[in-house]
């Protein structure tokens, strides 16, 4: 009998949403077992419920491979299979953003233990706990995944994770890394360790030797909303990042694909690091509608500037609808001159094969 995620991917395919790749196809079984052992949780007696024993949870899995290869769209797959299971899909950053946002607020109550509350709050919510994008790279969140992780599963919850490494990997020449090395070995007891090792870069793919800048904007809302559907923006949700203590949403995200206009991101109240923890996010950002700049949006023009900074420095793969081409966005008004930096790196940006080399370093 064919599981419940084989089937959702089949139908995707049959309708043209997908292209079948065997690599992608090798995973669904995992899937497909996981979907099913994860089933409807039995409602457990009203007066039992505060002294039971957590159930057993299915053992989980750790997604890796290279971009753009599937693995945040077959980890949706899951996810929507999973259905009624309580279960919660969420970027990884996103997601120890919350912690310590959870982890500060409990330390203003006087609790001694800030983690234990803000990780019985996730297990009290969810049975299925999807991460995207799974890296570490902070001393911080380094020293703290390893408890967390270790309360959720005693709490019963299901991990699924994708990430562009494998387990041992991670936070690799992090500081104190010896410290880290424990919740490795979680990870690959706890989790199915399977890699997603198709030749195929999708996400490049789709925008390989097509055009990534439009101008004027109004001609390119078509051709733009034709590339967000095959990323996969019909199943598109916001992303919330928490930047010190702040939200920062970005209206659509899917597959690690962020849509916003210029006006979402440029006309609100942020810095640089709002967007670094968005480049941090991302793998393409398709920002729209940005218009000519002058003194009196002088606002507007500089946070563009850190925006486009963040993009570049991250590597992220940048699609874009302007009023005009990068050299004529921003003519007269404080910081013209060096926009001329910006304008070049939008040119850059341009070129086939930008981001590839995101994850090249270890």
């Amino acid at each position: 009998m064919t599981g419940a995620v084989t089937r959702l991917y089949r139908a995707r395919c049959d309708a043209g949403e997908l292209s079948p790749d065997p690599a992608q196809e090798a995973v669904l079984p995992a899937l497909d077992r996981l979907a099913a052992a994860l089933g409807p949780a039995p409602a457990a007696p009203r007066l039992g419920r505060l002294f039971r024993k957590p159930p057993g949870s299915p053992r989980g899995l750790y997604l890796w491979g290279g971009v753009g290869r599937g693995k945040s769209m077959l980890m949706d797959l899951l996810v929507t299979a999973a259905d009624p299971v309580p279960r919660r899909r969420v970027h990884f950053h996103a997601f120890m953003q919350e912690i310590h946002a959870g982890m500060t607020a409990a330390r203003r109550r006087g609790v001694e233990d800030a983690l234990a509350p803000v990780a019985q709050s996730v297990a009290a919510a969810v049975r299925l706990l999807a991460f995207d994008e799974m890296q570490v790279t902070d001393i911080t969140d380094a020293m703290l995944v390893g408890r967390l992780f270790e309360m959720l599963f005693a709490a019963g919850v299901t991990v699924v994770t994708t990430s562009n490494r494998p387990p041992g990997d991670l936070y690799r020449d992090g500081l104190n890394r010896g410290l880290f090395l424990p919740f490795i070995a979680l990870l690959e007891a706890r989790l199915e360790v399977i890699e997603l090792a198709g030749p195929t870069d999708w996400r490049q793919g789709r925008i390989a030797g097509a055009p990534v800048y439009f101008h004027p904007a109004h001609t390119a809302r078509a051709r733009i909303d034709a590339l967000w559907q095959d990323f996969g923006g019909a199943a598109a949700h916001p992303l919330v990042l928490t930047v010190g203590g702040r939200a920062v949403t970005v209206p659509a995200f899917a597959n690690g694909v962020a849509r916003a206009s210029f006006w979402d991101l440029c006309a609100q109240p942020l810095g640089p690091a709002d967007y670094l923890a968005l480049a941090q996010a991302v793998r393409v950002l398709i920002l729209e509608d940005i218009p000519r700049l002058s003194s009196e949006n002088y606002n507007e023009a500089k946070r563009f500037v850190t925006l486009i900074d963040a993009l570049y420095e991250a590597r992220v793969r940048l699609v874009a609808s302007a009023a005009d081409e990068p050299e004529r966005l921003y003519l007269e008004g404080a910081g013209s001159f060096e926009f001329a930096r910006t304008a070049s790196r939008l040119r850059e940006m341009q070129a086939e094969g930008w981001g590839k080399d995101r994850d090249a370093a270890p």
